[in-house]
């Protein structure tokens, strides 16, 4: 019999409890449309945080699953460690500032869903090579010193990759993936994102599905990401996972949403 898939909300001592407070209020408010576990994983907190934010979880049917790593190695290290736990299973990741928009959101995702198929919210054409020369805090000699190093490990434009706030993977081609990576450094999971050895990457190089699905229940292949209408495009109405870029993208002016739809796609 196979098992339930497993919904993973990652919280950590950087975050503001209102981050899970949001998650809380919206995964109540929103059916998931699918049967499935969910588990939070509590990151470099100690035990009394714990505890205390639980108190403000007790109507959530949840699994616990505290890391007790000291050392910061970001969501990807987290992610590992669930995955290492639940071998078995399908897991659906969130970050700490990810929460379900829709009705149905699961339900949609797991449509297209098998054991080699990676399916994203949302996706991006960006490469960390050119979005450098939108950055203008970078002074000319420090930017070409950073264009050399990250052009090392990072395609130029276009980029193609899931957006990693929120996917869908079986957990042991997760595993398979992350054997040999490292989660130091940010520049470490930012290349586990978008650089030339990325999540996206490794399904594409083993002729795997990587898909992007929408709030409509439609899949998209990669040379359509962009019409999901889930990332920094036009009004974005078409999202099933909202997380904090593209909050921002909805709060800026037209002007700004034109540059940041450039740099995406």
């Amino acid at each position: 019999m196979k098992k339930k898939i497993l919904v993973s909300y990652l919280f950590t001592k950087f975050d503001n409890e209102e981050s899970i407070n949001i998650f809380k209020k919206n995964y109540l408010k929103f059916s998931s449309g699918y049967d499935h576990d969910l588990l939070i994983c509590f990151k470099m907190l100690d035990e009394k945080k714990i505890e205390y934010i639980k108190k403000n979880l007790d109507d959530l049917n949840f699994i616990s699953f505290v890391d007790y790593v000291l050392k910061n190695d970001y969501d990807f290290g987290s992610y590992k460690r669930i995955a290492e736990k639940y071998p078995d299973r399908d897991i659906f990741f969130l970050n700490s500032h990810s929460y379900p928009v829709c009705n149905d959101w699961l339900n949609k995702l797991m449509k297209f869903k098998d054991e080699i198929t990676l399916i994203g919210t949302s996706a991006s054409n960006e490469s960390l090579i050119d979005s450098l020369v939108l950055k203008k805090k970078y002074k000319i000699l420090s930017y070409f010193i950073k264009k050399f190093i990250y052009s090392k490990y990072f395609n130029k434009f276009p980029n193609p990759h899931i957006r990693t706030s929120s996917f869908l993977i079986h957990s042991q081609i997760f595993l398979d993936f992350m054997a040999d990576k490292k989660t130091n450094t940010k520049l470490d999971v930012w290349k586990l994102e978008s650089g030339i050895g990325s999540l996206t990457n490794y399904f594409k190089d083993n002729n795997y599905n990587v898909y992007v699905v929408n709030s409509d229940g439609n899949k998209f292949e990669q040379k359509d990401w962009k019409l999901s209408e889930t990332y920094n495009y036009y009004e974005k109405s078409k999202l099933i996972i909202s997380d904090k870029h593209t909050r921002k993208y909805d709060v800026l002016d037209e002007n700004d949403k034109l540059i940041s739809r450039r740099k995406v796609w």
